[in-house]
């Protein structure tokens, strides 16, 4: 049946979902070592670097508001997947050459602006071209192809380090290369179909009161999960700082979202499919489960081992999550108007993310870092209980 459903996804998917495996193959090189140059050589506290990923992360799901109703509003999307991704391609080398916080903070910004840009025109292109009975499943695929970059990044970080002896720098310098294949990949072989609909009423759709209720109340409630979620779910640059107070080596460190994108990569197919035959709100419970287990583990870890253990088991949380997620928001989104509910959505966890990772790097300072997983681990059993409220699928 699942060889089956592969058939079925329409190119485009496939396509979308090399394109990211190729950026995240280059995003990951970087985001696996950047933890470790911040508290090194440029000497930035854990609250600094918590703000710093807090403000990033939560500056791309604030620009999807703005870039998923331009998507709607002009009528096209592929041009602006195309800005965003390019934006990100070209600051890669701006992180090797950064001598402060400061200027680690803006290419950090710039780079995730970029992200935040192609977010959600791409998430709704893809309801665009995939049909209802599918969505779970291709929202997985794309998911699963993102996370084998994921994977890739920080190996290639870890034989480079090896290489260069450590140099973080000079690793930096290589991210550069496959994000440019990325956007190569998503000029010649993506292609955006002809949008059914009324024209005109799309490009007048207002973020206004009225015009976000027209979304209707069942997307609602997944907004509202969707923020709790990003409540429990801090930056995995804690993770990465976790396994080095542990022990691990520093050329080893990117080796915890390897183990962690590992996991995400094999179970976010499976997690869309079971959506689509089982139900969401079952599987976004069991992931949210998940992610309680991971937050004790990594509580109470005391070896490197320990902390990569947790780093799994918070890969399959994200696995059972993240295109679940993203399959109930197409549900509940009106066609025309996928794009400003993608960003919509994104607004809102992104500014929950921005406060959860402030939040955790100051607990970490404060009360050390057992007390900010336990916090996670909180946030993640109120957000499995709110889960209940969700609505069940009604795809449009």
């Amino acid at each position: 049946m699942q060889r089956s459903n592969l058939r079925r996804i329409p190119h485009a998917v496939w396509a979308l979902g090399w394109v990211s495996l190729f950026m995240d193959f280059g995003s990951e090189m970087v985001h696996s070592l950047l933890p470790l140059l911040l508290a090194g050589p440029l000497g930035a506290s854990a609250l600094a670097i918590g703000l710093i990923e807090g403000a990033a992360e939560g500056l791309v799901l604030v620009t999807k508001l703005f870039s998923g109703y331009a998507s709607d509003a002009l009528g096209r999307r592929k041009p602006i997947v195309v800005l965003g991704y390019a934006l990100a391609a070209l600051t890669k080398p701006v992180f090797p050459m950064a001598g402060s916080v400061g200027a680690v903070l803006t290419a950090r910004l710039v780079d995730r602006f970029g992200k935040g840009i192609r977010g959600a025109p791409r998430d709704a292109l893809m309801s665009d071209v995939v049909p209802p009975d599918l969505r779970g499943a291709s929202f997985g695929l794309r998911q699963s192809m993102d996370t084998v970059g994921a994977v890739i990044g920080p190996l290639a970080a870890i034989g480079l380090m090896l290489a260069f002896q450590d140099d973080i720098r000079h690793v930096l310098w290589f991210a550069a290369i496959p994000s440019l294949v990325s956007v190569a990949i998503l000029v010649r072989f993506v292609r955006e179909p002809e949008r059914a609909g009324d024209r005109v009423a799309r490009a007048r759709l207002p973020i206004t009161r009225d015009g976000l209720r027209a979304l209707g109340g069942g997307y609602w409630r997944v907004v509202v999960i969707g923020t709790l979620l990003s409540l429990a779910r801090f930056s995995e640059a804690f993770l990465i700082l976790r396994a080095d107070q542990l022990g691990l080596a520093k050329a080893y460190a990117p080796l915890v979202l390897v183990v962690m994108s590992l996991v995400y990569t094999v179970s976010s197919y499976p997690a869309g499919v079971l959506s689509d035959r089982l139900g969401r709100r079952g599987v976004l419970v069991a992931g949210l489960a998940v992610l309680v287990a991971a937050d004790l583990v990594l509580a109470g870890a005391h070896t490197a081992t320990a902390a990569l253990v947790g780093a799994a088991v918070w890969g399959l949380h994200m696995g059972l999550t993240q295109g679940v997620l993203g399959a109930f928001v197409a549900d509940h989104a009106p066609g025309d108007f996928r794009g400003t509910a993608f960003g919509v959505f994104s607004l809102a966890s992104g500014i929950a993310l921005l406060v959860a990772s402030g939040l955790a790097g100051a607990l970490w300072d404060v009360w050390g870092a057992p007390t900010t997983f336990l916090a996670g681990a909180g946030f993640a059993a109120l957000c499995g209980v709110a889960s209940f409220a969700l609505p069940r699928p009604a795809a449009r």
